[in-house]
């Protein structure tokens, strides 16, 4: 099967782009890398208007260091950050994330943007960006806005981008000496989008602790203070704290129904929370 018909328009700048998105009353689509759009325009999954390619858009590709923050922008792709073209803020994390997104050919074309915009509860950006606290800059013809990233993702390949927005850049805080990284996932096979993600980002000295279920088919389960996985306090032996049974009732109270669906995410999340131990 190949596409319906749409038109196609590739913009000179960002402003050009975000001009043509508003220009149209049909259904826009962006491209950039797409590893997602390309197989749902082939299966007819969606049938846009008109598709904006942005993936020359320098400005889209930029990265900067602002204060201890990193600036995405979001067409740098998954293979930019494994092989370390951009700064690092999280002490190795994102690059060991990016590394495990399905195979080499897709890492090298597939967008950090895209992969967020696409919205899908699976997707790794999804839930490791969530745990890392990073934020959202979107923008449109009239302006831009920032939003959490653990906000962005409102349901199942549905998030708060409105009509003519698009993500321009994702902003990572730096992480903390003290914060240990963890994130683990559970596959079918090696490259496929996961059924259970777990991503934790704990501070002992602090005594705070993010953790984030993924790939529950919704928007992803993020806890910010998340003592009461660990009996109520996080110190240095946060790893036998963990109490799995809390994240079970967490689990069913999101609507996780299936108990063994539930315990593949709880033995994922404690994988996790075992790297982080390391």
């Amino acid at each position: 099967m190949k596409p319906a018909p749409f038109a196609y328009e590739r913009p000179r700048d960002l402003p050009a782009a975000l001009a043509a998105m508003a220009s149209t009353d049909g259904v826009t689509k962006i491209i950039a890398g797409g590893q997602s759009l390309g197989p749902m325009l082939n299966l007819r999954l969606v049938a846009p208007d008109l598709i904006v390619d942005i993936a020359g858009l320098a400005e889209l590709k930029h990265v900067e260091r602002s204060g201890d923050d990193l600036v995405i922008g979001a067409c740098v792709t998954h293979a930019d950050i494994e092989d370390g073209r951009i700064p690092d803020v999280t002490r190795g994390a994102m690059q060991r994330v990016a590394a495990a997104i399905a195979y080499r050919a897709v890492r090298n074309r597939g967008t950090v943007g895209g992969s967020l915009s696409h919205a899908d509860p699976s997707a790794d950006w999804v839930s490791a960006l969530s745990a890392l606290g990073a934020t959202l800059t979107l923008r449109s013809a009239t302006g831009t806005r920032q939003v959490a990233m653990k906000d962005f993702i409102v349901g199942a390949l549905e998030s708060v981008l409105a009509s003519g927005e698009m993500i321009e850049s994702v902003r990572v805080p730096m992480m903390a000496a003290s914060a240990r990284w963890g994130y683990a996932k559970a596959c079918r096979k090696t490259g496929e989008f996961a059924h259970a993600i777990g991503a934790v980002l704990i501070d002992p000295d602090a005594g705070k602790a993010r953790i984030v279920i993924g790939a529950v088919e919704a928007a992803p389960i993020v806890i910010d203070e998340a003592l009461e996985l660990f009996g109520g306090r996080i110190s240095s032996d946060f790893g036998r704290k963990f109490d799995p049974r809390v994240a079970d009732a967490l689990l069913a109270k999101a609507g996780v129904t299936d108990a063994a669906d539930r315990h593949i995410h709880v033995a994922v999340l404690r994988k996790a929370i075992a790297e982080a131990v390391k």
